[in-house]
């Protein structure tokens, strides 16, 4: 049983999404993996904030149906960049306990490990689902910024919590809400202020695509991220497009009787806006950001199926979610988004079925990006299907998930084979390296160019 100390598979767990039973072996393994992960290494990597992400890529291999081999292999390419946890600070621990001090220390990376001890000894006391409640869902200061935290980095955060929540592992959820509370808050004001502006305005909402279709329109909020940015959505959109931002982003509303729908939509856009910006005649390529944004969707769909989230909880995640797609697509520059790249497109493998796909993403070498962009568009597939024959507005169709995932899979192992020869953690360390694998910041020339 996996315990806020243990980490534990159960096989027959029901995952959102995995493409067979879940074998003993492999759950063992990983479990085995992922505890020594959990006992030895920083939730980032180096000091400049990037991402540990071992859980990530361990998961997805296990729901993809690795072996305890591929497992090990998947590990061992990516332990050997891990930094040691930071040290405790006295009894910092305890003294989280007081509202004041947690916010006082938080967007603090040296207090990971004492926030990490905090949320184990509150899980264990109360169970990970009241202190996820208590700590991210509660109507309080402290809670309110641990919930917009969840979208900061590149929505890390938020991915990390919904493995641990779809796995069920109280481990994992204390390490997600450890590595959210040391994540910035400079996406509070965004979100706070999109929300106050629809209470105070009775705003019509609209559907993504159409909002969407709006930003790109839109000269002033599509041109005011600039290429220089150190960071394109807080120096160039929140900077110089605030207002414009915000009036688009509160037309995305949820209703508590279509977050099934809304998830959905979610989907199909993050999916159409992740394949579609393509730039003929270079190389087919997924532009980095907006793969974050496919890549974390399914976890929304696992958050839905959790009862002990309540309903406003619920629709607060896909309110949100939706609006930092929003924000994340208009700092990219808005790029065209060509459907026709997608039905076009041919395979570069001659075995090109969901599992092939599935069986050379499993074995892809690198930190877990390109499996967990697989099995979100497969998941994306299913939770789509009922909605699309009868929505004009889900652009990403049927037989086009498959060839979402063959371009996103074929061209990225194309692409590794020929231009990068040692990649291992160069899609988050080194763009200049990593330019053949993803674009980053698919609006603008320059990214198309390295």
């Amino acid at each position: 049983m996996a315990t806020q100390y243990l980490i534990n598979f159960d096989p027959q767990v029901d995952l959102q999404f995995k493409v067979s039973t879940v074998t003993p072996n492999s759950a063992s393994k990983a479990a085995e993996l992922l505890q020594e992960n959990h006992d030895k290494h920083h939730i980032m990597f180096n000091d400049s904030g990037f991402h540990n992400h071992i859980v990530h890529h361990i998961c997805t291999s296990l729901a993809l149906g690795s072996t305890p081999n591929v497992l090990e292999q998947n590990y061992s390419a990516n332990k050997t960049y891990q930094q040691s946890p930071p040290p405790l600070h006295g009894e910092l621990a305890k003294e989280l306990h007081d509202p004041m001090v947690f916010i006082r220390n938080m967007y603090r990376p040296e207090t990971y490990s004492d926030f990490l001890k905090f949320f184990t000894l509150e899980i264990k006391s109360k169970g990970y689902e009241k202190v996820v409640n208590e700590y991210v869902f509660a109507d309080d200061e402290r809670a309110s910024t641990m919930f917009n935290r969840l979208f900061a980095g590149f929505l890390h955060p938020v991915i990390h919590l919904g493995f641990g929540v779809e796995f069920e592992q109280p481990a994992i959820i204390a390490e997600a809400l450890a590595q959210t509370a040391i994540h910035s808050n400079w996406l509070d004001q965004f979100f706070i202020e999109s929300e106050r502006t629809v209470r105070a305005n009775h705003i019509q909402s609209d559907s993504l695509m159409s909002i969407i279709d709006k930003i790109r329109k839109d000269h002033i909020l599509s041109s005011a991220a600039h290429w220089d940015d150190d960071n394109k959505i807080r120096d160039g959109i929140l900077a110089r497009a605030k207002e414009e931002m915000i009036n688009y982003a509160c037309q995305w509303q949820v209703q508590a009787d279509r977050t099934e729908e809304a998830i959905a939509e979610i989907i199909n856009a993050c999916a159409y806006i992740t394949g579609a910006p393509q730039h003929p005649p270079k190389q087919i390529a997924f532009d980095f950001y907006f793969m974050h944004g496919m890549n974390s969707s399914i976890f929304f769909s696992a958050f839905l199926r959790q009862s002990w989230i309540d309903t406003a909880s619920k629709i607060k995640l896909l309110t949100w979610k939706g609006r930092y797609d929003l924000l994340l697509y208009a700092s990219r520059r808005s790029p065209p988004l060509l459907l026709d790249e997608i039905t076009s497109y041919n395979p570069k493998h001659k075995e090109s079925n969901w599992d092939a796909i599935f069986a050379r993403a499993r074995t892809f070498n690198d930190d877990g990006h390109t499996c967990k962009m697989i099995r979100a568009i497969a998941h994306g597939e299913r939770a789509c299907a009922p909605y699309e024959t009868s929505h004009s507005n889900f652009k990403i169709q049927g037989r086009m998930w498959l060839q979402l995932a063959n371009m996103g899979e074929g061209d990225i192992q194309i692409a590794y084979r020929d231009c990068v020869t040692n990649f291992m953690y160069t899609s988050v360390m080194d763009s200049k390296e990593s330019g053949a694998r993803w674009v980053r910041s698919a609006g603008f020339d320059e990214a198309w160019e390295e």
